[in-house]
């Protein structure tokens, strides 16, 4: 198993506003910072009612906290495989672990859904049960098929973390989001940070048991289910329960709009709800260079990424067959990998290039970069190198995801945004369980987790050719294109005066009219 970015999922922004996945993850509600309210609209919920939106806030961040809390979740492959357990690695890798792909990918769609419906609270303490279902099968089960109801609930835990990653937005004015964001993100990474230095040092400093462990992590995710029935019930959410002030300003504007063309002919209700209205918008977004290059980056490489999550565990248990509990470092390398990933994170929103221009090179090159950590993780037969290329691998990613995550919010609306990584995500999953059942799943090739490492060095290294010949591709059009408007300068006898360029210039029209930033 792995422990939680809360990437994602996120997730991303992985600042994040991403929707997040399983350790990183999956998938987190994304809000551009542009969403800010008009000065006409009257005072924010944040002059109105401060002390009510801060302490509703920390108390969700606290909640976040709490659930990242999982001490045993580390060990939980070397518990499989253990003594106690004593299932077989084959059993681990083949028939165990693929059901956690094939549970999230059934889930997600549904909680994606019921997320808004429900307005966050139900879905998260449908998170919570799940979390307690899976540490008492961990302590409890002794069957194969245990086990696998046991990574079953696991998808259901990953599925339901967009309610973590979104409901905060419910909480706090459009000009809070990138604030909020921020501060919901931190305390994940903080918790997962926590929580795998609590497990290191319970096994190497405690000598506890790995049983022991796990009931230490049964008591944390009862006391967060427990935290999840005092959370506030939000009045509002994305799609389904907007405010009444909303409803009422897009039927205002219908009517201004049904007003000026009376020989229109009206719209039905189902094409003029927002959730069906962002889906006719998608083909708009798909066509634009930006969107589609980092959306397809989500859905590739956080593919291989999640893959090489869930797998490597069992890689560090074959290359270093720990007999004693004092020896496994899983806890140690997880907190390393978690602290790297927020530091590249961080740093990554301080670049400054033209992504216009090399967004497809600064890709390729990172994702050689992971192509050759997977080639030296698949041979090595030293654990501390397989430790090391594992926390730079996901340091790398991490890299991407708050790039990728502004590159897709920056230009879109937020449920707009919320849609398309909500589609992302989605597909990544749909791919990550096609790989699985061809390589991993005993029904497919079964292949062990070397093997697989090696299948995932292929999938970055066929990644990273297609990237590079595209930046190659971009970069000398884009050169050309600058010689070309060089030449046609200086071949210009009289000056011409340049109509002022707004800022919205850019934005490209959506099917209803209005821009994606509208």
């Amino acid at each position: 198993m792995v422990a939680d970015d809360t990437a994602g999922s996120g997730d991303r922004s992985e600042g994040e506003k991403e929707m997040d996945l399983k350790e990183d993850g999956d998938v987190e509600m994304v809000v551009p910072a542009s969403e800010g309210p008009s000065p006409r609209e009257g005072p924010t919920e944040a002059a109105v009612e401060p002390r009510k939106w801060k302490w509703a806030v920390i108390f969700l961040c606290f909640f976040g906290f709490m659930c990242s809390i999982k001490p045993g979740e580390p060990f939980i492959t070397p518990y499989l495989l253990s003594t106690e357990k004593n299932f077989t690695r084959q059993e681990v890798t083949n028939e165990i672990t693929p059901v956690l792909t094939y549970s999230y990918m059934v889930v997600l769609v549904p909680a994606f859904l019921l997320t808004d419906l429900l307005r966050y609270k139900p879905v998260l303490i449908i998170q919570g049960i799940s979390q307690v279902a899976i540490w008492i099968l961990l302590l409890l089960g002794t069957t194969l098929l245990q086990m696998q109801f046991m990574e079953f609930f696991y998808g259901i835990t990953m599925a339901c973390r967009v309610a973590y990653s979104s409901y905060i937005f419910s909480m706090v004015s459009p000009a809070l989001y990138q604030r909020v964001a921020g501060y919901s993100r931190t305390a994940v990474l903080m918790g997962v940070f926590t929580s795998s230095v609590l497990g290191q040092l319970f096994i190497s400093v405690g000598r506890v048991s790995f049983y022991t462990l796990n009931a230490i992590s049964i008591g944390f995710v009862s006391f967060s289910l427990m935290l999840s029935m005092f959370l506030p019930w939000p009045k509002r959410s994305l799609f389904f329960n907007r405010t009444q002030n909303q409803e009422q300003k897009e039927v205002a504007a219908k009517s201004e709009v049904a007003a000026m063309n009376p020989k229109e002919k009206p719209k039905s209700r189902w094409r003029d709800s927002v959730l069906p209205q962002m889906l006719l918008e998608l083909r708009n977004v798909v066509r634009r260079p930006n969107l589609r290059l980092w959306s397809l980056w989500w859905i590739f490489n956080s593919t291989g990424y999640y893959l090489v999550l869930f797998y490597v565990h069992i890689l560090w248990n074959k290359v270093y067959p720990a007999t004693e509990n004092k020896n496994i470092y899983n806890g140690g390398v997880e907190a390393a990998s978690t602290l790297l990933s927020a530091i590249t994170s961080c740093a990554a929103g301080f670049v400054t290039i033209r992504w216009n221009v090399w967004s497809e090179l600064v890709i390729g090159v990172i994702t050689a970069l992971q192509a050759a950590l997977l080639l030296l993780m698949g041979t090595t037969d030293n654990i501390w190198i397989c430790y090391a290329a594992y926390v730079l691998f996901r340091g790398f990613y991490q890299c991407l995801v708050p790039i990728a995550t502004f590159q897709i919010a920056s230009s879109l609306n937020k449920e707009l945004c919320a849609l398309v990584f909500g589609i992302n995500t989605f597909f990544g999953t749909i791919l990550k369980s096609i790989i699985n059942l061809i390589f991993a799943d005993k029904r497919g090739l079964g292949l062990d987790v070397h093997s697989q490492f090696l299948v995932y060095f292929v999938y970055f290294t066929i990644l990273t050719v297609v990237y590079l010949v595209c930046a190659a591709v971009v970069i000398i059009r884009h050169y050309r294109n600058e010689a070309r408007e060089g030449a046609g300068a200086d071949k210009q006898a009289t000056p011409t005066e340049l109509s002022p360029v707004t800022a919205d210039s850019e934005v490209e029209p959506l099917s209803n009219g209005n821009s994606a930033k509208a």
